[in-house]
């Protein structure tokens, strides 16, 4: 695995250490089982943002510590420049760009999410508390929620419960890119 994921691994068990958190509470504030949160932790499988979200915000810290190692630090506003989002490579498959790591406090996580044709062949699903907002920006994706298969394509969006089993795939043979917003 690459020393970025080994990187965040190694920074989500130590905050659950520090937050005295066991294996088993963690595990079940993602929605998943406890040999599949200490893989996470082994930085041996590449870990999903709904998990790094999970923990953020269940234990009042910020995503971005878990991303990037740094705190942020603005709390009037946040810019980010067009393409210089902080890369989150979580997944194979996606590609994000936090777009408001450096604002303090954020009630929303935005995205800039990148997924290929060749990645998604197979979707993977995965849920997180909250709500998502994806709109498309370029190319077209199939997404299913809850079982309910969609098409996006350019200017179309959704917004959903993001509680429910939700996965996306890139279609025509083309990249999908579309912002989502985590709330």
């Amino acid at each position: 695995m690459s020393e970025e994921l080994k990187a965040v691994a190694d920074r989500l068990k130590g905050l659950r250490d520090v937050l005295d958190v066991s294996v088993e509470e963690a595990a079940s504030v993602c929605g998943i089982t406890p040999e599949q949160y200490t893989e996470y932790e082994s930085g041996t499988k590449d870990i999903p943002v709904s998990v790094l979200h999970s923990m953020a915000k269940k234990y009042g810290f910020e995503l971005t510590t878990l991303i990037s190692g740094g705190e942020p630090h603005m709390h009037s506003y946040f810019l980010t420049k067009k393409d210089k989002g902080i890369s989150v490579e979580r997944r194979a498959d996606y590609r994000y760009q936090s777009l408001a790591y450096g604002f303090m406090n954020r009630k929303a996580e935005p995205f800039m999410v990148t997924i290929t044709p060749e990645e998604t062949k197979e979707i993977h699903f995965n849920s997180h508390p909250g709500h998502e907002f994806n709109y498309m920006i370029e190319g077209s994706m199939r997404i299913i929620v809850d079982g309910k298969e969609m098409i996006l394509e350019e200017g179309d969006s959704l917004y959903f419960d993001a509680t429910k089993m939700h996965g996306m795939q890139a279609i025509n043979g083309k990249n999908a890119k579309f912002l989502a917003i985590i709330i």
